[in-house]
């Protein structure tokens, strides 16, 4: 069996996160997130004693969820920096988490899973750590995200270098990520996703902020060598004529993808057993049911009254 593929360059990954906290970190998306992940909280209904934050950079998650009273003990996991004191810091990678069997009863995590590997592993992990009826809440960078940049550095490339590299993530969308949430054993999976267009002077202000937001290319098959000075300024240019607005300003999509499941419990819905129901499709439809095999005429289905 082959091994699976490397797609992050973690290493990398981590010195762009460092090297945004020297530069000052950008951090709105995040406040922006932080506040729904509470808002979605809420209409839980419930209060957690012990949280744990997966590998979500800088503490917006954490203090919201204080603030919101909406958590007890905090755990959060950073496979890189030391937390601010009193955050319960745990040294580890989303990759390979420390927690026990059954000991949580909500994991949350704000982009930093779709920077992950092996993403199906990482949340069989996180659902194995869920105590019985334990919630996930995650939101990760959907597919569309950034979209406008990868269009125009692949029309910038194709024009002067005569090929393309990659220079944005390819992140999952999001019917392929509420299969995954099937596959790793949450119950009560559910997915979905917004968007959100963020504006700026132009293409080379937006790059700034990917660098504060350590959201530059970290793929391990990205292009090596420093990109053409004509590439740079023949993508801005595209940019520009392709996705800006009256006022001159270029638009960025950022698209979250949020993912939530259940450790299975008894006590949660469950689908009825194939054969249970105890009325008729038809009836309910009013109209006469046919006989499996038999074809249904195209009137069928119409009532007749």
């Amino acid at each position: 069996m082959s091994p699976d593929p490397v797609l992050f360059d973690r290493k990398l990954l981590r010195a762009r996160r460092i090297r945004a906290l020297r530069l000052g970190a950008a951090d709105f998306l995040l406040e922006h997130i932080a506040a729904e992940l509470a808002d979605r909280l809420s209409a839980v209904m419930r209060t957690f004693d012990l949280v744990a934050d997966i590998g979500t950079p800088g503490a917006a998650v954490r203090r919201v969820l204080r603030e919101r009273g909406l958590a007890g003990r905090i755990i959060a996991l950073d496979s890189l920096l030391p937390q601010p004191p009193g955050d319960g810091a745990v040294v580890a990678d989303e990759e390979a988490l420390p927690f026990v069997d059954a000991a949580l009863p909500l994991a949350v995590s704000a982009l930093s899973l779709q920077f992950v590997n092996d993403l199906p592993g990482t949340l069989i992990q996180i659902r194995r750590a869920l105590k019985p009826d334990g919630l996930f809440l995650c939101a990760m960078a959907g597919g569309d995200t950034l979209t406008e940049l990868r269009q125009s550095f692949a029309a910038a490339e194709a024009d002067i270098e005569g090929g393309v590299s990659p220079h944005v993530a390819p992140f999952a969308d999001v019917r392929d990520l509420g299969a995954l949430l099937q596959r790793a054993g949450f119950a009560l999976p559910v997915t979905d996703s917004d968007r959100l267009t963020v504006r700026y002077a132009d293409a080379f202000a937006l790059m700034h902020d990917l660098r504060r937001m350590a959201a530059t290319n970290v793929l391990y098959e990205r292009r090596r060598q420093p990109l053409r000075r004509a590439t740079l300024l023949r993508m801005a240019e595209i940019y520009a004529q392709r996705f800006s607005d009256a006022d001159g300003r270029v638009r960025a999509t950022f698209e979250i993808v949020w993912l939530s499941g259940w450790a299975p419990h008894e006590s949660q819905q469950k689908p009825l057993r194939p054969g249970s129901a105890r009325s008729r499709l038809a009836d309910a439809l009013g109209v006469p049911e046919i006989p499996a095999g038999e074809k249904a005429g195209r009137q069928s289905i119409i009532r007749s009254d």
